[in-house]
């Protein structure tokens, strides 16, 4: 099984989208039953909630599931339990390596470098943008999708 954790800084905006993305991308490409995803922030504010409302709008407008999104805060075992950990920005990439005593490692990448924005994530908690996020995310999700296939040669 390949494991796919994505993470942000609360684990209520972004991250949980990727996660719902993801997994919806997963079940279109009829692949749900080889990857398994999750979500994770470096902060602990919002462990055991639900997402953002605004996530939670934007997921429920694009018809995809917000089921069993929860947040936590990511874990020293998160790095051994995954094969992709994957960071919504270059603050969260550093937090991430600093977390996980991992100061560079290949399985550790920053979500929209495998696209073409190479950029951040804007977190919409602070920006209140979740549809430019939403399109981000979607296009980081299509990204590292293929990323996979092509690292695991699975169709």
């Amino acid at each position: 099984m390949i494991r796919v954790l994505f993470v942000c800084l609360g684990n209520i905006c972004r991250s949980p989208m990727a996660e719902a993305v993801f997994k919806n991308r997963l079940e279109r490409s009829g692949l749900s039953g080889k990857v398994q995803v999750d979500s994770a922030g470096t902060g602990d504010w919002h462990i055991g909630r639900r997402p953002h409302p605004g996530t939670l709008k934007i997921l429920e407008a694009n018809g995809i599931s917000a089921t069993g999104l929860k947040g936590r805060q990511l874990q020293t075992d998160d790095f051994d339990g995954f094969d992709y950990i994957v960071g919504m920005d270059q603050t969260n990439i550093e937090d991430i390596r600093s977390m996980l005593g991992q100061p560079d490692h290949p399985k550790i990448l920053r979500f929209l470098d495998l696209t073409d924005h190479l950029k951040d994530v804007p977190d919409p908690y602070f920006t209140g943008d979740f549809e430019e996020t939403f399109g981000l995310v979607s296009d980081g999700c299509d990204a590292l999708l293929e990323k996979i296939k092509q690292d695991h040669s699975i169709s």
